[in-house]
Parts: structure tokens; sequence; C-alpha cells
């Protein structure tokens, strides 16, 4: 087993300056290419983000601390951001994460002693039986999955310019 607290929160922590830093200033073009249709662009999946730091790992985690496995989570609507448009500007949308993300930082670290409570589980709707560890888990992996995300669509966008390059570009490979 890796897990690790402490390396959980390294990451936890560093995504929104992350996106802050690769995202602020940006051409629309970067942020609102995708791969094709039914696909997201960067800044939907910065709402995904923001969407879940709401309604997924700090409520699961509460769930699991006061209902055990006794009581299923709420579904997750992983495509509710998509109904959901705002007119925040990209800053307002970065700082509405970075501030979710820190509260959601502090409440983690209230909640979960790594000694007591990683191994206590939850009732998730398709897998059943989760541990607490491995819903901290999949929220940091969940994190990497949708920045390697915004990098590949982004690459993709230059994807035919590259010309015969494109046989070195792993990201253009799927690799």
């Amino acid at each position: 087993m890796n897990f690790s607290m402490h390396e959980a929160v390294e990451v936890l922590e560093r995504t929104p300056l992350l996106l802050q830093q690769f995202l602020s200033g940006l051409s629309t073009g970067w942020l609102t290419c995708n791969e094709g249709e039914d696909t997201w662009n960067a800044v939907e999946v910065l709402e995904h983000l923001i969407e879940a730091e709401r309604t997924n790992w700090i409520p699961r985690l509460e769930l699991i601390l006061q209902e055990g496995d006794s009581k299923p989570f709420p579904p997750f609507d992983r495509f509710s951001h998509l109904n959901r448009r705002t007119e925040q500007s990209l800053a307002e949308k970065l700082r509405e994460f970075t501030a979710i993300r820190q509260q959601n930082i502090a409440r983690l670290t209230e909640l979960i002693d790594p000694a007591l409570h990683l191994e206590l589980t939850g009732l998730h709707p398709a897998f059943g039986a989760v541990k607490a560890r491995e819903l901290i888990s999949t929220w940091v992996v969940h994190d990497l999955t949708h920045i390697a995300q915004i990098v590949r669509v982004m690459a993709k966008r230059y994807g035919t310019d590259v010309g015969p390059w494109k046989a070195y570009l792993g990201i253009l490979q799927n690799k």
C-alpha cells in the first residue's frame, strides 16, 4: 500500500496553484479547445473539479464517519457542471476552486485521523463498501487525471501542426 495522508494532501493543496499558473492568461483557443463532441475543454474540467469539491469528497467522508456503510452515498453527477453555466471569468473560477479546496483540505485534516479513520467503510451506490483511504486516494488521482486531461486536450490542439514529429510525441499517441 502506497497511501500516505501527508502525501495525498501534498497533491491536493498544489492542484489549484498548478491550474492557476497553467491556465491564467491563456488565449481563448487554449481554454476552449476539446477533443470532439461530448468531450471537455480546460474550463469545463475546472468547473467539474469545483462541483466535485462541493458535492463529492468531503460530504462522502462525513457520511463514512457518521453512517459507516449503513447508508449509501448520494450519487455524484459527473456532468452536472455542464448544466450549471455561470458567467464567471476564468480568474473567478480559479479563485472559487482555490477557496473551496483550501476549506476542504482543512476539513479533511479535522475529520480524518490517519491512525483511526482510514479503514472505515462507506457504501458507494455502484461499488458497494469502500474505505475512507480509497476515497481520499481517488480524490488525489482524480486531480491528476484531470490535470493530464487538460494537458492532453491542449496538446492535441496542435496535433496536426507538429507534422512528422507526431511520431515522437507520446501525448499525441495516447501514451
